[in-house]
């Protein structure tokens, strides 16, 4: 054919074709055969050897006077050691809740820039509300991934929003999916210390042991922390490991092995105003609050330890218990990490930093609470209800929290708690450790930091430079800055001269040493709350309120709240429980988006905030089984826990449903024994009326029972899941041991909603 002929990019008769390489770039020689040959390699993508590992540790509901080196009595001899070898800080701030701050600490930006402006648990609806981190804010795992860090987490993530933290995913938003290239630990808020749901790399997994075994999920956490360190340096000795850990302690529920919670029986029976004071004491001794420092008066509701009932002291008492042998359990764990850290040369090298995500927790009410949901129902345990479980505090058969007055102590010498942006809310423990990077040991700094200054600072010690982009979104500026120049002087200026706070409407902005805030009263319009003003500089405790002394000085930091409001999308404010928001939202997508669902037989767990949404309205639950045999009895559906839930089996031939919240136990049972053959099992609730209605059970068809219920749950009744076949986690029912799973052939479980 002539040349005319050639089809465009065919080469000539004689003519060689230009090479196609699989790899742009190629700087060897290519020849006929090897010998011609000069072969090339990449550069490494990105090389970190020689830099710092990094372990960021990062605490749950711990306040301000947790740690034994902040003036506790608790045993924390792993972390004071820390502090004594490095820096603590006494003005560090943080969110008044864990998803948000979470996201300040791994992104190094404000909350509601990066959509997390509440928890996890929820989308809202606006920007700032989305319940998950945004793209443009890379997280620090992401950028020391990239610049070749090995990265892992372990523990508490509550990043991801928790509708998608079904096996079905998508996964991009757990931890493998933000730059974590391990995993191990738990998806949502909390999770039972004894029972947990485990999360390991993409997948759930069944925790290794039981109670009776000796299980106690700290311990696992940190088992899996050694583990895959080991596997790391056994193999890549050179790569250095940005190791992120953040335990459940000291969130409820507060669960302990049994010999801690033996160890510190009858420490607190003096009570909290005596562990208050002398606290406050121990702090001015340690040099970690100012000796012109004075302790705040108790807080609304917290009453003096004497003017309580005997039954009220031992029972707040017995909480506290529990509280103090987690964290002490907690520290003990950390201590075996470390130890191994040390053992294999790593420890003087790597740069530690250890903090709380926010102070103590009121949602324990006025006197604890041996059931953890009834806050988000907007209720309280009673004295009474309470002292039914009283056995069972801190152990595998109870969840539980401490009352307004313990968490009042271990916010000493604050005032308030998380969720608030008083700083019993914000100001928690910080301890950086770095032997051979940090020069002070044992030193307080006492300047102004915030946990969006965190990542900035950590990026900035170890000598890496962020990327504009990372997967190809462009990146928003970081928030927060270096607080290099702290660690290495004492006397250096804070990083930066102001911060917004704000959560659930409770609003606050610091400037150069003062902060204006507001508490606000929820349901009441945001533009009546009362403003406060306190100079932080010679009122470490937000006890002198100046506002009338400094009307200008207040209104012009009202004036700069409203600005960076605007600035990081804080707006609109919200006030409402968690039960609401996470019973009223469902986003385009996901798995409680309709109003029928169908799980087949076999392992199948769906985390709690995934579940049939089945409050206030008819539902109904059918179990299809292959033909009943006599023996068979089993768990055919289980939602929940040892603090609420429901559960549908089959025991002693009987179909039984029971359906507990706060403490109050429902019970339908077929009045006759189940006819084998029988492939439909079912129970359906009936509305009547305002969280009550009527229950039927029914055996293809036929009713067996029927049977009036009332005061159900309005939009929570735990933090568990839902399992087919078995009850796999924390027990919902107590009438039955252990998983007691279904014997029979389960087909299906499909839920029905009015």
């Amino acid at each position: 054919m002539d040349s005319s002929t050639v089809p465009s990019g065919t080469p000539e008769a004689g003519q060689q074709p230009a090479p196609s390489y699989p790899e742009p770039g190629f700087e060897g020689v290519i020849g006929p055969d090897f010998r011609e040959s000069v072969p090339w390699w990449p550069p490494m993508a990105a090389d970190a050897r020689g830099k710092p590992d990094v372990v960021l540790v990062v605490l749950d509901d711990v306040g301000f006077a947790g740690l034994g080196s902040y003036g506790a009595e608790v045993d924390t001899p792993v972390m004071d050691a820390l502090a004594e070898r490095g820096l603590r800080f006494n003005d560090f701030n943080v969110t008044p809740l864990c998803s948000p701050t979470r996201a300040c600490v791994l992104t190094g930006r404000n909350h509601h820039s990066v959509g997390m402006a509440y928890l996890s648990n929820v989308d809202s609806g606006f920007p700032g509300h989305r319940g998950r981190v945004t793209r443009s804010a890379g997280t620090i795992a992401e950028v020391l991934q990239e610049a070749g860090y090995a990265t892992m987490a372990i523990g508490k993530w509550h990043l991801a929003p928790l509708e998608e933290t079904t096996a079905a995913g998508p996964y991009d938003e757990w931890p493998l999916g933000r730059g974590f290239g391990r995993y191990y630990g738990f998806l949502d808020a909390l999770t039972d210390h004894f029972y947990p749901d485990v999360v390991e790399d993409n997948h759930r997994v069944e925790p290794p042991g039981t109670p009776e075994d000796g299980y106690h999920l700290t311990e696992d956490l940190v088992d899996h922390a050694i583990s895959y360190v080991r596997d790391q340096v056994s193999v890549k000795p050179e790569q250095p490991l940005f190791l992120y850990v953040a335990f459940g302690t000291a969130h409820c529920p507060h669960q302990a092995p049994q010999g801690y919670l033996d160890k510190y029986r009858g420490r607190y029976d003096e009570g909290w105003d005596v562990i208050r004071r002398r606290r406050f004491a121990r702090q001015k001794e340690l040099g970690i609050i100012p000796e012109d420092a004075v302790l705040a008066p108790l807080n609304p509701g917290v009453e003096e330890w004497d003017n309580l009932s005997p039954d009220q002291q031992k029972l707040f008492a017995r909480f506290q218990e529990a509280y103090a042998a987690m964290l002490d359990h907690t520290d003990a764990q950390m201590g075996r990490l470390f130890d191994f850290l040390d053992s294999i040369g790593r420890l003087d090298n790597t740069i530690v930093v250890v903090l709380s995500d926010n102070g103590a927790s009121q949602e324990g009410g006025p006197d604890g609470g041996a059931d953890i949901v009834t806050y988000e129902e907007d209720r309280f345990c009673t004295v009474e209800f309470n002292l039914e479980r009283y056995d069972t505090i801190g152990g595998p058969h109870s969840q539980t929290n401490i009352p307004w007055g313990w968490a009042q102590a271990a916010n000493t010498p604050l005032r308030w708690y998380k969720q608030n942006t008083y700083a019993g809310g914000v100001r928690t423990p910080l301890i950086v450790s770095w032997p051979e990077g940090v020069s002070g040991t044992g030193e307080v700094r006492t300047q102004f930091v915030h946990a969006i200054d965190i990542a900035p600072t950590l990026i900035d010690l170890v000598g890496v430079e962020p990327r504009p982009s990372y997967r190809g979104v462009d990146q928003m500026p970081y928030h927060g800055a270096t607080i290099r120049g702290v660690l290495d002087n004492p006397g250096a200026p804070p990083a930066r001269s102001r911060q917004y706070f704000e959560m659930i409407g409770h609003r606050a902005m610091w400037d150069d040493g003062w902060k204006a805030l507001t508490r606000h009263r929820r349901n009441e319009p945001f533009e009546d709350d009362p403003w406060e003003l306190y100079h932080i500089d010679s009122d470490f405790s937000e006890c002198n309120d100046v506002a009338a002394e400094h009307a200008d000085k207040l209104a012009d930091l009202i004036r700069q709240w409203s600005e960076e409001a605007v600035r990081y999308s804080v707006f609109p404010l919200d006030d409402r429980y968690l039960a609401v928001r996470a019973s009223t939202f469902t986003t385009p997508g996901s798995p409680r988006a309709r109003d029928s669902f169908s799980y087949l037989g076999g392992s199948v767990r769906v985390p709690g905030a995934a579940t049939p949404l089945v409050f206030n309205r008819d539902f109904s639950i059918k179990a299809r089984v292959a033909p009943l045999g006599e023996n068979d009895e089993g768990v055919l559906v289980a939602v929940g826990d040892v603090s609420g839930g429901y559960v549908l089996y089959v025991m002693d031939g009987r179909l039984v449903f029971e359906y507990s919240y706060l403490g109050r136990g429902q019970t339908l049972l077929a009045e006759s024994r189940l006819v084998p053959g029988a492939t439909e099992l079912s129970v359906r609730f009936e509305k009547t009326g305002d969280y009550r209605g009527v229950g039927r059970l029914a055996a293809d068809g036929t009713v067996l029972c029927e049977v009036g219920m009332s005061g159900m749950a309005r939009g929570m009744l735990s933090w568990g899941s839902l399992s087919v076949g078995a009850d796999t986690l924390s027990p919902v029912s107590s009438s039955y041991e252990g998983e007691f799973p279904y014997t029979g052939d389960l087909e299906r479980v499909d839920f029905q909603l009015g």
